[in-house]
């Protein structure tokens, strides 16, 4: 079988030799050793001041949404995993939907200000498949309208845009760890920011609003990772050069052997620096999508359909209208991309799409 993504797993053997120390040391959650070290060493690789670790990517979504939604109107995309809209709707606020660009697949900048009503409280964007949103307009907007912004980056490991980290940019960033990501702790995540006000209102959100052992800052959730999950992290971090130049390999191969007479990929903002996350391939109609979909499992070949169905016309938050994301979502289809995959597996794949979309 080939997935569309498959773990990277280090050797076992350093991987327990993280897990020995938690062990030597009887330490397993609560911000041990070894989940300060991982986020010291993430701080400086990916050049961010604020950074917390936490045990799955959406609970910092969840958190900022607490934190700056304040049950309000939530301006949000349609094209992202349902997690940033259900996030939304958890935390009993409201999401309002703007349609997306049709080659960045991010959200359209320009139709965000006409969304704005007396009830909204914040932006949540996400960077789609590692693609930076237009930063800059969305700021500009939000500092016109006083709302907070939020960025899903769960994509986004090792991202710069305009020279700096992806994360630097918005009230709050959140990224993703699960064990489909570049970098991951098997499930786990990380919220930053810039600000040191911001950073500790996160910071005592994610730990029940402690304050020492016996005092409170206010309310708060349990979002700590544990020192096993921190230990694989130790154990991947290592290889993220050698993970992100594999990848890059693919993402050429597939440049440079799909035909573009027939199909279409994302379009990465200018002065990015991509981290080859996702490789998503968009047909000319859905029938063409099944079509070569029905080809490569023939072949067990298992791409996936990200991200379907467009987020504005699921029940519990239907939304108007977009058309744009409703046709990009019934036509994706992201290919097999992961560190060890073969030539000849690639071979296979773009032959079946370039034959069966002819």
């Amino acid at each position: 079988m080939i997935p569309v993504t498959k773990t990277f797993l280090p050797p076992q053997e350093e991987y327990n030799s993280f897990v020995k120390r938690a062990w030597d040391k009887a330490w397993l959650t609560n911000r041990g050793e070894l989940t300060l070290e991982l986020e010291d060493k993430l701080k400086n690789y990916l050049d961010v001041s604020h950074l917390i670790i936490t045990n799955n990517g959406t609970i910092p979504i969840q958190i900022a949404l607490k934190l700056f939604g304040k049950g309000g109107e939530i301006i949000t995309t349609p094209f992202s995993y349902v997690a940033t809209s259900a996030a939304i709707v958890w935390e009993n606020c409201t999401p309002v939907f703007v349609d997306i660009h049709s080659e960045y697949l991010t959200i359209d900048e320009t139709k965000i200000e006409s969304a704005i009503t007396a009830k909204t409280t914040a932006i949540l964007a996400t960077h789609v498949f590692g693609n930076p949103c237009n930063v800059e307009a969305i700021e500009s907007i939000a500092k016109k309208h006083n709302l907070k912004v939020i960025y899903d980056a769960a994509h986004c490991f090792g991202v710069k845009y305009n020279n700096k980290s992806v994360f630097n940019f918005g009230d709050v960033s959140t990224c993703s760890f699960h064990a489909t990501k570049l970098f991951h702790t098997g499930e786990g995540g990380a919220m930053f920011c810039n600000n040191k006000d911001i950073y500790h209102q996160l910071f005592y959100s994610h730990n029940f609003g402690h304050n020492g052992p016996l005092e409170f800052h206010g309310l708060g959730i349990n979002a700590k990772i544990s020192e096993l999950q921190s230990a694989m992290g130790l154990a991947v971090f290592p290889y993220m050069n050698h993970i992100i130049t594999e990848r890059e390999k693919v993402v050429n191969f597939y440049n440079e052997n799909l035909d573009f007479k027939t199909v279409s990929t994302i379009k990465i903002r200018e002065n990015t620096e991509w981290n080859y996350s996702y490789y998503p391939v968009i047909f000319n109609s859905e029938t063409t999508l099944f079509k070569v979909q029905v080809a490569l499992l023939q072949e067990n070949i298992l791409p996936r359909r990200y991200f379907y169905p467009s987020l504005n016309t699921i029940d519990y938050v239907k939304g108007d209208e977009m058309p744009i994301s409703e046709s990009i979502a019934s036509r994706i289809l992201c290919l097999p991309l992961y560190v060890g995959i073969t030539t000849e597996t690639l071979k296979k794949i773009v032959d079946i799409i370039n034959t069966h979309t002819l």
